[in-house]
């Protein structure tokens, strides 16, 4: 973590955390994609890209779905037609069971990175613009390799890369960052904060049982994700 700023890229371990600590959830098509693919710059990606974030580092660490080993806390936070899916804070396999409503759409980072101010807290001096940490995620994900997203055993979806907004986030307590900062990080609101990442939205699964496989690698950061989700999209009694 620079004394400057504090940027969260998902990396494979949680005590690797610097400049850049990384979060999102690896996943790409079961080929390689170049890192210079077309960027997306429709405001429906924008948008939730932000709200990942949003969703993600809202909770609590106790019940945090970056560092659930099991699925059982994929649900927390979750709400309305969009489920996130999360990644890891730790290295290794993990393979996640998790339960999904008929109908909602899932959208998830294949990897990303995003940096929010911290003035005053973590060793930061004065505010710093968004521009500072939208150059060290773009740092980030500009080295990403080897991403592959497959559902059912079948290539899944499209992956774009997508720069969001400026945005704010809302720590607890309890928050990822407490445990990397002397003194912790407070609770509180924080922004700007902005995003730099690969993402995917896949529409409405069936009803019944799906296995979503995500890969995704940064070599030159010592970063890999490989992580099984086992969903169960449930049926949804609407009348």
């Amino acid at each position: 973590m620079r004394k400057s700023a504090l940027v969260l890229k998902r990396k494979g371990a949680m005590n690797k955390l610097r400049s850049l600590v990384p979060t999102g959830a690896a996943i790409v098509l079961a080929v390689f994609l170049p890192v210079k693919s077309a960027f997306a710059d429709t405001d429906a990606y924008k948008q939730l890209s932000g709200e990942w974030w949003q969703w993600v580092l809202s909770i609590p660490a106790s019940v945090n779905p970056l560092l659930d080993t099991t699925g059982e806390d994929c649900m927390v936070g979750q709400h309305g037609s969009n489920w996130f899916l999360a990644g890891t804070f730790f290295g290794g396999p993990v393979t996640r069971a998790c339960d999904i409503p008929q109908g909602a759409t899932l959208f998830f980072p294949v990897i990303n990175s995003v940096g929010f101010d911290t003035p005053g807290q973590c060793g930061q001096g004065d505010p710093l613009p968004a521009s500072v940490y939208r150059q060290a995620a773009a740092a980030f994900v500009d080295g990403a390799a080897n991403l592959s997203v497959i559902l059912d055993g079948h290539p899944a979806g499209a992956m774009h890369r997508t720069v969001s907004q400026v945005f704010e986030v809302a720590l607890p307590a309890d928050n990822l960052f407490a445990g990397f900062c002397a003194p912790p990080l407070s609770a509180g609101i924080y922004s700007p904060a902005v995003d730099d990442g690969f993402y995917v939205r896949l529409n409405p699964l069936a009803v019944g049982p799906h296995t979503l496989h995500i890969h995704a690698e940064n070599p030159d950061a010592g970063f890999a994700l490989d992580i099984t989700y086992n969903l169960n999209v449930v049926p949804v009694v609407t009348r």
